[in-house]
């Protein structure tokens, strides 16, 4: 249980960035469906190399990590939009700098 926790944290986390990415591009194009399948070779490396399995339980856990990072990533990038003037892009961390250095 302890393993499928902390990799379910890791796959929110690196899934963030992604969410963020997703927002900024038109539904549907080539961008927005990378952003959402790029992350998915992560998530099974995750599965093969954490010994997790492909078990029922860990798909619960893991896509709902998975969903939940775009999402917040997808929330971060409307909270940047309205709260910073600044002129917005599909990075979060090139955003993060933009935001810090003001």
């Amino acid at each position: 249980m302890q393993k499928l926790t902390l990799f379910s944290i890791l796959i929110f986390l690196f899934n963030i960035p992604f969410g963020y990415w997703r927002a900024n591009v038109k539904k549907f194009s080539v961008q927005w469906a990378l952003s959402v399948h790029v992350p998915i070779p992560f998530v099974i490396l995750i599965r093969i190399y954490g010994n997790v399995g492909f078990g029922i339980e860990s798909y619960v856990f893991f896509v709902t990590a998975f969903f939940l990072g775009q999402l917040t990533g997808k929330k971060l990038f409307e909270y940047f939009s309205k709260a910073h003037d600044i002129e917005q892009s599909s990075c979060l961390v090139m955003d993060l700098v933009k935001i810090k250095r003001r």
